[in-house]
């Protein structure tokens, strides 16, 4: 492993754990301090995404293999969070996330199993790419979110002194961003199952029906969330449970096809 992966790791492990001594004041409040945590993010963010420009972009076309794909999905996670933290109380998600980043670029690492797509790939292909992968990634940041929003309403409702209550934003504040996340990445979804239908070809004999079928499926989960909430009102629980439902569906549809296409099918 060269000294970027070990380095982005680093980074990504001290932002955390300046994070988490930040937020539970375990450290002083120092002038400047959020923003040193701040920049050690962006140079570890930057690091990873050297690494993947070198994974991916090769000469004889692009590498979206399994590991690879994660590795994109953890480094744009991060990222999307990391930017969207700075005019919304949305930082304490890389506590998780910055971790979950440092993971994938060890698999990445550990396991550089190659799937080939050739250069020659359609403007309509690398849009559908494109916008499956960044809906899928802002899917991820609502269930960290909805995730988060259940454990802070566990502990409103049993009445439980805990400084997690403390350093969260206001529940109504969270709900009302999350259905703001989940909002945009239904958009991106939507965008990405429309550019799929059209630009992919032989959806059955490439082994993507069970991908189309599931994504449809999360497609209609987060469409029924979204009209339980403007139609009824749904707050708390109820949207709690949509959006986990959903992006199991997705996570399925993703995560799950791909590791079967390249550890299943591909070896039969």
């Amino acid at each position: 492993m060269g000294i970027q992966p070990i380095l982005s790791i680093f980074l990504y492990i001290t932002a955390t754990l300046l994070m988490a001594a930040s937020l539970f004041n375990t450290i002083d409040k120092t002038k400047g301090k959020d923003i040193f945590i701040f920049f050690i993010g962006i140079i570890a963010l930057a690091l990873h995404a050297q690494i993947l420009h070198q994974s991916i972009f090769l000469d004889v076309g692009f590498d979206f293999s399994f590991f690879n794909v994660i590795s994109i999905i953890g480094w744009l996670v991060a990222l999307i969070v990391l930017v969207i933290s700075i005019y919304q109380p949305i930082q304490q998600l890389l506590i998780i996330l910055y971790p979950i980043a440092a993971i994938t670029v060890l698999l990445e690492q550990f396991f550089p199993t190659q799937k080939i797509i050739e250069q020659s790939l359609s403007i309509g292909l690398r849009t559908h790419i494109l916008l499956s992968i960044s809906a899928y990634s802002l899917l991820m940041i609502g269930t960290f979110q909805a995730i988060i929003l259940s454990v802070q309403d566990r502990f409103l409702k049993t009445k439980q002194a805990s400084k997690i209550i403390d350093i969260l934003p206001p529940l109504q504040t969270m709900e009302k961003l999350l259905i703001q996340i989940i909002l945009v990445g239904f958009f991106l979804l939507s965008l990405s199952l429309t550019t799929g239908i059209v630009f992919v070809y032989d959806i059955f004999e490439q082994h993507l029906a069970h991908k189309t079928i599931l994504s449809i499926l999360a497609w209609i989960i987060y469409a029924i969330l979204l009209w339980g909430r403007w139609s009824f009102g749904w707050r708390g629980k109820q949207i709690i449970n949509w959006v986990l439902g959903g992006f199991l569906a997705l996570l399925l549809a993703y995560i799950g096809s791909k590791f079967a296409l390249e550890f299943i099918f591909d070896r039969i």
